[in-house]
């Protein structure tokens, strides 16, 4: 078990780091209902994200034999292609970047998130976590694969799973607990993480991307040689 979590801990790292979905949870925090907004995000996120594990566990679910046997042909082929997917994307993203801080620009109703209820964040956290981020989906399927073609019992596969949500709720949790913990003194530190995040989206996006569809696709074609 602790292997197969030293497998799955760079997938779910590359998820706690979304910076847009970070954003969003620290705009969270400057309403009026921050304390229930927070956490709200929190829960739609790591929700998201069991959404995208749950099929995969269902469908991927063929231990294999032997421990130490090569990953499956079809599991390396959507590695691959999973891969070739995130060049594409960072590619695309590192291309379409902004030239300078002044041309970054975050969408209108992005900046209303602080006026809106609790269960709209979670709807929003939900949203983020896979919807509108390839990287997420990519990495989810990626880090859930390995679980299901695991010899562990039910039990110890929910375990898993949990702690992949649990360290992929890192990026977005950080913001939340130190808000809960300082209070309205948290919120200076906060916004210059906001200002920072808004500034470099692009580049540690696209750098993510690039990264992770390297790692996918180094494993995928390992897989079928």
């Amino acid at each position: 078990m602790i292997r197969l979590l030293f497998e799955i801990l760079p997938y779910a790292i590359g998820i706690a780091i979304s910076p847009v979905p970070i954003i969003t949870v620290i705009l969270s925090l400057f309403s009026i209902k921050a304390r229930w907004n927070g956490p709200a995000f929190i829960l739609g996120w790591a929700l998201g994200i069991l959404v995208v594990c749950i099929p995969v566990l269902v469908f991927a679910n063929k231990p294999e034999l032997d421990a130490n046997a090569p990953p499956s042909q079809w599991a390396s082929v959507i590695r691959l292609l999973l891969g070739l997917f995130l060049f594409v994307v960072a590619i695309r993203r590192w291309t379409r970047r902004p030239k300078s801080p002044e041309e970054v620009k975050l969408p209108k109703w992005l900046m209303m998130i602080e006026a809106i209820s609790p269960v709209k964040v979670l709807l929003v956290g939900f949203f983020f976590a896979v919807v509108t981020n390839p990287k997420n989906f990519a990495l989810t399927v990626a880090a859930t694969l390995p679980i299901a073609n695991s010899m562990l019992p039910g039990t110890g596969k929910a375990i898993m799973v949990s702690a992949f949500i649990l360290i992929s709720c890192v990026g977005v949790g950080i913001p939340v607990v130190y808000y809960l913990i300082a209070g309205e003194s948290a919120r200076k530190l906060l916004n210059t993480w906001r200002t920072w995040l808004v500034a470099n989206n692009s580049a540690v996006m696209a750098t993510l991307f690039l990264v992770f569809g390297a790692v996918l696709f180094s494993e995928g074609l390992q897989g079928l040689l």
